[in-house]
Parts: structure tokens; sequence; C-alpha cells
């Protein structure tokens, strides 16, 4: 959808679906300042989330450059993050009374569901308001992006944390390392990582099935390497191995399936099976979940935050809506929102990266069902 627009008032919103990324300030510092180069004089910042659009006790702030020039050297969210939020006729009805022109979401799979909603509203009522997506996401599991800002970040902050479950495994004797990283339904954080460290021996992600008990299973070769290495690295992704939980059956206020802790989980089966066997072994079990979310962007990441946010504003004033910006096939487009959130995206297992995350880690086949032989003798 096209429509000219004046830009007059616009609101900058942040609303994640899932929570902090690597900072996201960049992106808001540059479309605050693409919009001011526009001539636009009134930007405002919606504070957590879509909560903040209806929420009388959550005002929204204006934004201008001198104010915000510095605040890139922070971490998380100037504007605060939320779960959940309004309903929608409440959050349109808002946009309509403040006459607002614009409307830019910072956001996952989730976020933009949300924002295509509020197009569709705004449509519905002959609304001339433009709103345009950023994709948001650690995961990077929007679909047909190359990359999503936040993620580079991520994998690097998560090889931090395998190096120090690497150390903490051969400092020991007989030492299990054990990483438990995001990836709620894409384990790419946990696969690029795992490549970028060289250090891990077990990769584990939503995506590839895998049984820790029997002659193929995970504890299996985690014994097999502590008699013949003495030392192992297993990195998992958050929705790694639910199946093998107790489902809670409860969401949170996005309305995702709240997950078992894997993590927790396979710590207790390891050091079960390996008391079971009479072998001593020093688990060392590392969640840097918040401490990956929370940090600043690195010069990649922030590099792609300038160029979506740009990007975003130039698609607003060249009339578009119901969008998104990103990166497809190493190019910078605009994607209709509607294209992106039929599903998330995931890791295919026939993919060459992931066949290379195999080569590095020298992990055999999990799945239930198959079988390979590890001299335990």
């Amino acid at each position: 959808m096209t429509m000219k627009l004046n830009g007059s008032n616009v609101a900058m919103q942040r609303v994640p679906s899932g929570g902090k990324v690597e900072s996201s300030i960049p992106c808001h510092l540059l479309i605050l300042f693409t919009l001011e180069r526009y001539g636009v004089e009134k930007v405002f910042g919606v504070r957590y989330g879509l909560r903040g659009l209806t929420d009388p006790d959550l005002p929204m702030k204006k934004l201008t450059a001198d104010q915000v020039r510095d605040i890139n050297l922070e971490g998380g969210s100037f504007l605060g993050v939320s779960r959940g939020g309004a309903n929608i006729a409440d959050i349109v009805d808002i946009i309509e009374a403040k006459e607002i022109d614009m409307l830019f979401i910072l956001g996952g799979n989730g976020t933009h569901a949300g924002a295509n909603t509020i197009h569709n509203e705004c449509c519905k009522r002959k609304m001339k308001v433009s709103v345009v997506c950023v994709p948001k996401t650690i995961d990077n599991d929007i679909l047909l992006m190359d990359k999503t800002f936040g993620f580079d970040t991520a994998v690097e902050e998560a090889q931090r944390a395998i190096n120090s479950a690497y150390i903490e495994a051969h400092s020991a004797y007989h030492g299990i390392g054990l990483v438990k990283l995001m990836g709620r339904s894409s384990g790419f954080i946990a696969m690029h990582a795992s490549l970028a460290s060289g250090q891990v021996d077990v990769c584990l992600i939503p995506e590839v099935p895998f049984t820790l008990d029997g002659p193929n299973g995970v504890l299996q070769h985690l014994e097999h390497l502590i008699r013949t290495k003495g030392a192992a690295v297993v990195c998992i992704a958050e929705g790694a191995g639910q199946e093998l939980l107790t489902k809670p059956n409860l969401k949170d206020a996005s309305g995702n399936a709240l997950l078992g802790d894997i993590g927790v989980h396979i710590q207790q089966q390891i050091k079960s099976y390996f008391k079971g066997r009479g072998i001593l072994a020093d688990v060392k079990y590392i969640d840097p979940t918040y401490m990956i979310r929370s940090g600043r962007a690195n010069a990649s990441d922030a590099i792609l935050c300038t160029v979506l946010g740009q990007n975003a504003v130039h698609g607003a004033f060249a009339g578009f809506s119901g969008i998104t910006v990103g990166t497809c096939n190493t190019h910078y487009v605009y994607l209709p929102i509607t294209e992106v959130i039929t599903s998330p995206r995931f890791v295919d297992p026939n993919s060459r990266m992931w066949h290379r995350c195999l080569t590095s880690t020298g992990q055999p086949d999990f799945s239930p069902g198959t079988s390979h032989s590890s001299d335990l003798s």
C-alpha cells in the first residue's frame, strides 16, 4: 500500500515480543536522525511496547537528536520493553486521536504480526498512516531475512560463554561444560556459536530431534568423550528437546508457550547417568541468556541497525505501509509484513551450514531410531 504523507507527527515504537536484544539504540537513533533530515519536527518514542500507546501512566516521549545523541554508548532499550499489549482497536484510536502519520515498530515475529494487524485496522478506517517494521530478534528466525540485527552480537557473546564452559570443563577432572543459549524454535545462535568457537563437542538445536538414552544417545556419547578426551562441551538451544520434558501448558503475555528448562533437565540427566555408571563427572552449567541480550551492539550489528533505520524512514516517506525492512540474498529490501509472518525461519538440517557444524563438533547422529558404536570398554 502506498499513500501521501507529510510526516508531521511520528511515533517510534519499540515493541518486543520476546524481550530485549543487543542494543537496538543505533536503530532508534538513525530513525530519529533520518526523520529530522526529512524535516520532521515532532518525533515521539512509545514507552514499554504496545502498552505505552494506551496506558495513561506512560506518556509518549518527545525525542530530539541532541537529547539522545550519546545513548548509543549504552545497551538495552532507552524506551523500555514489555510483553503483550492493548487491544488493537484502542491502539488505532490513539494513533488517530494523536494524528500520527508514521509508526515505526521494532520487533520479532509476534511484533510483526501485531504491526500487520495495526496496519490492516488503519486501512479499514482509511487512515493515512504508514506502519513500518524493523526486524529485531537475536534468534535470527524471521522468514526471508538473511540476518536480523542482534544476531551477530548474540553469537559473539555466546562464544564467550562457550569458552568459559570449555575452560571449566578442561580444568576439572572429567569435566563437562553445558551451555544453554537462546533459540525458541530456531537454533541459529547455537549453531553459529558452536562453529565460531570450535570448542563444542555436541550441539543440539530444536530442528534436529535427539535422544539422550540408549546406544545412539547423547549420554553415551558424552561417556565416550570423557573416556577418550577427558572432557566435553555441550551447547544446546533453549527450544531443543522439549519433547523430553513435561510441558507446563502455560503461555507468556505475548501468547508464546512457556518452554521447559532443557538445560537444567540435561544437567540432571548427565549427573544421574554418570553416577549410575560409577564414573565421576563434574558438570558445569552456564545459562548466559540475560547477559547476551542486554549488551551493546557490536560493529556489524550497529551498521545493520544504521542502514535498516534509514531505510525504514525512506520507505515511509515513499508512501509504503505494512512493510518491513531487511536484507534478502545480500540486498537491502522492503518486504510485505504478510510474507514474513507465515512461519518462523528454521535451520535446515540438510543445509551446508548445519553439516559444517556437525563436522566441527564431530558428533554422531542422535536421532531416535539410529545407532552408532562407541568403544566404552
